[in-house]
């Protein structure tokens, strides 16, 4: 490892604006309100800030449909706010990555308005158009958020591609004019002096020659054409020259349909630094796919991150994540959000800090914030759930809003988006006023004031776990090995840099369970559990209770 390479070092602590903290009581988080905040973030141990999108928008995606690149959003706060909050957080070195959606825009944003109103103009070819009937798209392409990827512009008098919601348009990434924009764009922000992007499906820039017709069987119907498409490296090559070469900023890139072989060749000598993987949360996708819940097993957990880190090694570095703004809580989906949520959550944590890799943090995941309740359709805000679930009432497939409830409650981002929870007053201490979505109603229970007044806490162990990792080589570039790949309780594995040697021994489970020390040196002592008092037998065989995590110390 670089010794000098700071995202390598570091722990990245993702704020979802919109729900972290309101300074002006309208209901909605805002940038004054997290730069109120980074006392807490400091005392947290993060090294970076990722910030969900923060650009004027319509808000119909919550802000990954831009309209303007170089303004803030008015709910946001300004400019001068912005400025405030890179200068705060660079004050107590903390570095600030920005979220960057350069597959497509807002329907509202300039560049799309006067390219439906003159199709022969300036800005005409920025966007995927196609002439036909207005009864037929001009393929089976499906857009990630349910229905056809096409919409029928009757100004323009043609079809548009949006890979997402309707009104988040394609950008045309053939159109040299779009890179060079995009380009400038991004280098108008790193003057400011961010430290780096985060690429929002970066890998969905390039779509297929003549558009081809998708597999109708696949999940999502014509990916095989646009994820990872022809030109596509191409493209993040440019990106590259243009922007990034010749800075340590840190790039990202969120990669739907990513696998092992495609990532070692964007990372590495490749064009990005970092790539998120998402295999690891398809484990728990029903046969209906993503709107369906099925069983998952830790032996595949353990099996997908072994093949990660183990296929990594020389050619790249990983990124490690539970959660993000897209994900439920993990607490109520890999741990016991109930009985053992202390014992989970920490357990969890231990996985994430101690894995070899950059580890995400989103924001609530350091208190153990859990899924929501959403009991009627209209509790929901997240763009995806509601257009989802409005498709299969439409289609039959489900006779009412009960019916999904369960996955709703359990799949759906707005999990992710409820405020964060301050404290037991009203609304979480989040807003004086209305919260753009309702708080979770266990807020008085979990929330950072009583996180703090507890000991342990989750919060407390997620601090401690974060320095050590500042302070241990070995857990930043150790070399890993996993043990007991086939256990369905233990995850057991090392983190080896010369001499020095971390165990790390996770009982992923509900029941108690006994381990033998063969994974163990003679001269191993304790330096982190998530249980106060460690139960050794004289033989030295470990007793674990649920969820109980251990890391050990040790020469070779």
């Amino acid at each position: 490892m670089d010794e000098h390479t700071w995202w390598k070092e570091a722990v990245v602590y993702q704020i979802y604006p919109r729900s972290f903290n309101d300074s002006d009581g309208d209901g909605i988080g805002d940038i004054p309100g997290i730069t109120a905040k980074l006392e807490y973030v400091e005392e947290l141990g993060v090294d970076a800030v990722w910030l969900s999108p923060v650009y004027e928008s319509p808000q119909h995606d919550n802000g990954y449909d831009v309209s303007d690149y170089r303004s803030i959003h008015s709910a946001f706060g300004t400019m001068e706010d912005f400025d405030r909050l890179l200068t705060e957080l660079h004050d107590r070195d903390i570095r600030l990555i920005m979220d960057m959606v350069a597959n497509h825009t807002s329907s509202e944003h300039e560049w799309f308005q006067r390219s439906r109103s003159e199709p022969d103009g300036e800005y005409g070819d920025y966007y995927i158009w196609r002439e036909g009937s207005p009864d037929e798209p001009p393929n089976n392409w499906e857009s990630a958020f349910g229905g056809s990827a096409w919409e029928y512009d009757d100004e323009r008098g043609a079809w548009y591609l949006h890979l997402f919601d309707v009104h988040q348009p394609d950008l045309n990434w053939r159109n040299p004019a779009v890179r060079r924009e995009l380009f400038e764009t991004m280098n108008w922000w790193l003057d400011k002096g961010i430290d780096g992007f985060r690429l929002d499906v970066i890998n969905l820039l390039s779509k297929a020659e003549g558009l081809p017709d998708g597999d109708p069987d696949s999940e999502w119907v014509g990916s095989e054409h646009f994820a990872d498409g022809p030109r596509i490296h191409e493209y993040l090559g440019a990106m590259h020259d243009a922007v990034f070469a010749g800075t340590d900023v840190v790039t990202i890139g969120e990669m739907p349909k990513l696998d092992l072989e495609s990532a070692r060749r964007y990372v590495g000598d490749g064009p990005l630094d970092l790539v998120f993987p998402f295999e690891h949360l398809e484990l728990d996708f029903g046969a209906a796919g993503r709107w369906d819940v099925g069983p998952w097993d830790l032996t595949d957990l353990k099996a997908v991150f072994d093949t990660w880190q183990r296929g990594m090694e020389g050619h790249g570095w990983n990124t490690l994540f539970f959660e993000n703004h897209d994900q439920p809580r993990s607490v109520s989906r890999f741990g016991n959000d109930e009985e053992y949520r202390y014992e989970s959550a920490t357990a969890l944590a231990t996985i994430l800090l101690t894995l070899k890799g950059t580890p995400f943090l989103y924001q609530g995941e350091e208190i153990g914030m859990t899924n929501g309740s959403f009991e009627r359709l209209d509790d929901a805000r997240d763009v995806d759930t509601r257009r989802t679930v409005q498709e299969l009432l439409e289609a039959g497939v489900i006779e009412d809003y009960e019916a999904i409830r369960p996955v709703v409650e359990y799949r759906s981002r707005d999990n992710a988006r409820t405020p964060f929870q301050w404290d037991g007053s009203p609304h979480a201490g989040f807003t004086d006023g209305e919260p753009w979505i309702a708080v979770n109603d266990d807020y008085p229970e979990i929330n950072v004031e009583r996180e703090e007044a507890r000991s342990p806490s989750i919060l407390s162990y997620y601090r401690d776990l974060i320095a050590l990792r500042g302070r241990m080589d070995t857990l930043v570039s150790g070399v890993y090995e996993l043990y007991y790949p086939d256990d369905p309780q233990l995850y057991v594995y090392t983190r080896t840099r010369g001499n020095h040697q971390v165990v790390v021994v996770i009982n992923v489970s509900e029941l108690d369970r006994r381990v033998d020390p063969d994974a163990l040196g003679s001269d191993g002592s304790l330096l982190v559990s998530n249980y106060g008092d460690v139960a050794v037998e004289p033989s030295g065989a470990l007793e674990l209770r649920p969820y109980e995590a251990r890391l050990y110390e040790q020469s070779r």
